[in-house]
């Protein structure tokens, strides 16, 4: 039995910690399976996850081949039962679209031949400029209920639920996305009319008519006018094509589900993954989670899961998979957890150029943080790399594979297409090993929040199409996006999270905000916002709530039309926002509690009128004039930022402070650039730390004011990360706290990293510690303490033995 239940994936009534690694059987010689499946297993990994390409199975229509006939790699089934003779869990993605690289991502070249009605057409009526398909067009469908009745009759009698080995299904694959980075929104003369409909369905004739100046009953009309739509109505056909098109994919993903349940495919979970980062950054992220969110919260027994494809974890770039894993998470429902299902574990090295060369602390660092976070299920991608092989009817398009990559597939991955491993594989395999020797534990545990959220509102990252010749669009567009990620992402969430605060994140826009369970909220906030959303603010203000606020106080709503109940609220008259300009460079002050601090250079300012009851604490230095402010609001009490300023530690500390949410888990290090958090359940608690620069740091760690390890110093190892147990017990010994992390437990011994010059391990147990030349034993009172011989970089593996 497999539940999803408070934010767990439990299996048989135990909560699971789920490694994969993905393997594309199809891209390997049948006798490569168990080796790749060898070295999947000595990676520590518990799970395979494949995508399975319907352009390969079915590449003729009605011409299956699902038990290897005509290439014996293309057996699935045999695949999925070699994995279960190993043991392994099995996580299978079978499409339509499974993208990989695929020719035509993944959809057989006759469903395009057979159905030319589905390929989408874009503004203008231009052609889509990526292979993307109308989801819901009948003929669509049609080929691919028949591609599910085929796959899911291999799958169904494989299921965990009918004794075999797979645990999760993946419907489609980054629904949405080719259609938002080629600004292409499928407009066939099929969703037009879908959309139509849809709208006179959402809207009432007056309101329809004040919104779109012409007749949404005449198709005609509708299409050129949806295609090449005038500035009249280009910012409410922004906001209601964005709301239509989730719509649309939740209703296809509920379409691909009932035929999946229909012939067989139930009681496991329905994975839904999101698509965004890009450029190794995570700040498109969000428009994946606003475009789908409404298709894996519609019913129980839907996931989420992430593709994360950053390079490095660095400080740089740490913020941003801190803040999409909070992001995700303020979407679900009470019980989804986070998964990630493109977990990117490579080299870097994608083009075989040599141009991108990652530490081998990337994939190690990004594991231990969403671990940290709440992901049960994380899915190495790609694990093993393979090989394309030549289709058999060439289409004459350049090389006359399965994909367009060349023969050789996946040479970045840390297992070579012929098996070799890479230098990343070690580091990989550790923090794995390491993750899943105490993955009891971590499946049920949940990572402890100080008293501040950052906000996240979907509709910010509504802005995946855009009209070309709109400048209405444009105009909203680029300040949304100015504001939303990177002023506040790279100043205000890595100064508060180099701040040791550890925070989740709230939808301010879909879900009640109360000040008792979020008693702060960061808003990164532009010149437009949702009225409903700014109403929101205001009540939770005046119930006592805090809000750090971060850009422009917002003076339009969504669609451009001027609304301020946000500022009317805090007391203030928005005035002029300014930027800098040739010869004009402005400077800032602080003031009240935020001074002294050196003025500094900004790029843009919003500058307001207050009175005596706001508090100015930020001003444009030659003029004085405010555009930073303190204010009370009833009950509750608002900072404002609305300007450009630097990562300063100190002052957004302060302001957290001042609406009441101090950091439970600190440092001292003066030289920051650690990542800390911490997880629990009940008592039992882990400590993760990333040191995110290249030396090693020296620190004391205290948690709620108390000193940790006794207050001894801790060496915290150059890119190196460390998960060290608090009151963590197993087998009748309980280990109070260790400089050393957990690796590996048996009933009699329990191995340790070492991490220190001389690691040392409290213990309080009843059972005798066996003496060993690797470690001196010493009794207080109630505690053992097992001290390491061992110097960390010079052997790092110590065995505790009991008797």
């Amino acid at each position: 039995m497999i539940e999803i239940k408070n934010k767990q994936i439990i299996i048989d009534g135990k909560p699971v910690l789920i490694m994969c690694g993905e393997i594309h059987y199809y891209r390997l010689e049948r006798k490569d399976w168990q080796d790749r499946i060898d070295k999947l297993k000595e990676a520590g990994c518990n799970t395979v996850a494949t995508y399975v390409p319907w352009l390969c199975h079915e590449p003729v229509e009605g011409q299956y081949d699902l038990d290897g006939h005509t290439r014996p790699e293309l057996d699935l089934g045999a695949f999925i039962d070699l994995c279960e003779e190993n043991d392994l869990y099995f996580f299978v993605r079978p499409g339509p679209f499974i993208m990989a690289e695929m020719k035509n991502e993944g959809i057989p070249y006759w469903v395009y031949e057979k159905h030319p009605e589905i390929i989408p057409v874009g503004w203008d009526g231009n052609d889509a400029t990526t292979p993307t398909i109308d989801y819901l067009a009948p003929g669509f469908l049609e080929e691919t209920k028949k591609w599910y009745k085929a796959i899911m009759g291999v799958i169904a009698p494989r299921l965990y639920t009918n004794d075999g080995n797979i645990i999760g299904v993946q419907l489609d694959n980054e629904i949405g996305m080719l259609s938002w980075v080629s600004n292409c929104p499928d407009l066939t003369e099929n969703v037009i009319e879908d959309f139509s409909g849809w709208l006179r369905e959402k809207y009432d004739a007056a309101t329809l008519e004040s919104r779109y100046p012409f007749d949404l009953s005449n198709h005609e009309v509708c299409v050129s006018s949806f295609r090449s739509p005038s500035e009249e109505y280009a910012a409410e056909l922004m906001r209601d094509l964005g709301y239509y098109m989730r719509n649309r994919f939740a209703r296809y993903v509920a379409v691909l589900r009932d035929y999946a349940e229909e012939y067989g495919v139930k009681d496991v979970p329905f994975i839904v993954n999101i698509h965004g980062t890009g450029g190794g950054r995570g700040l498109t992220y969000p428009i994946g989670i606003s475009q789908l969110y409404e298709s894996y919260t519609q019913d129980e027994g839907y996931i989420s899961g992430s593709d994360i494809y950053f390079g490095d974890l660095d400080v740089s770039t740490f913020q941003d998979l801190y803040l999409i894993n909070g992001f995700m998470d303020a979407v679900h429902n009470p019980d989804q957890p986070l998964t990630s299902v493109e977990f990117n574990c490579g080299d870097g090295n994608f083009g075989e150029t040599y141009g991108g060369r990652y530490d081998v602390s990337a994939a190690d660092f990004k594991t231990r943080m969403c671990v940290a976070q709440g992901n049960r299920l994380i899915n190495y991608y790609l694990f093993t790399g393979g090989y394309n092989y030549q289709i058999d009817e060439a289409k004459g398009d350049g090389n006359g594979r399965i994909a367009a990559t060349g023969e050789r597939h996946g040479f970045a991955a840390p297992v070579n297409p012929e098996g070799k491993l890479n230098y990343t594989f070690p580091r990989m395999a550790r923090s794995i090993k390491t993750m899943m020797a105490v993955s009891d534990k971590l499946a049920a545990m949940d990572e402890d929040r100080d008293a501040v959220s950052f906000a996240f509102i979907p509709d910010y990252y509504m802005t995946e199409y855009r009209y070309p010749s709109s400048t209405k669009m444009k105009s909203i567009i680029d300040n949304i996006t100015m504001h939303r990620g990177a002023g506040a992402w790279e100043i205000m969430a890595r100064a508060i999270l180099l701040g040791s605060y550890r925070f989740g994140s709230v939808d301010i826009q879909n879900k009640e905000l109360n000040p008792e369970v979020t008693p702060s909220i960061i808003v990164p906030s532009a010149r437009y916002m949702d009225r409903e959303v700014q109403e929101k603010l205001v009540k939770y203000l005046e119930s006592g709530g805090g809000v750090l606020l971060y850009g422009e106080v917002p003076t339009f709503d969504m669609e451009g039309k001027p609304f301020q109940a946000l500022a009317d609220a805090l007391g203030v008259e928005p005035g002029e926002v300014k930027f800098n300009q040739h010869g004009h460079n402005m400077s800032l002050t602080a003031d009240g509690w935020a001074a002294p601090r050196p003025e500094i250079r900004t790029y843009f300012t919003q500058t307001f009128k207050v009175d005596d009851a706001v508090q100015p604490i930020m001003r444009v230095t030659e003029t004085e004039e405010v555009c930073g402010f303190d204010v009370k609001v009833d009950k509750g009490r608002a900072i404002v930022l609305a300007t450009a300023y630097r990562c300063d530690l100190d002052l957004f500390k302060k302001a957290l402070e001042h609406l009441g949410a101090t950091a439970g888990l600190t440092h001292d290090c003066e030289y920051h650039g650690i990542f800390s958090t911490s997880v629990s359940n009940g008592d039992e608690r882990f400590i993760h730390l990333l040191n995110l620069d290249g030396f090693d740091k020296e620190i004391h760690l205290t948690y709620d004011g108390e000193k940790l390890l006794d207050g001894r110093t801790f060496t915290l190892q150059s890119k190196d990360g460390v998960m060290l147990p608090l009151n963590v017990a197993y087998h009748g010994v309980n280990i109070a706290y260790s400089t050393a992390e957990i690796i590996d437990v048996a009933a009699d011994a329990i191995e340790f990293r070492l991490t220190q010059s001389a690691d040392t391990i409290c213990l309080v147990t009843d059972r005798t510690v066996v003496e060993s030349d690797d470690y001196t034993v010493e009794k207080r009172g109630d505690r053992t303490y097992v001290t390491s011989k061992k110097h960390a970089k010079v052997d790092d593996k110590l065995v505790v033995r009991f008797d």
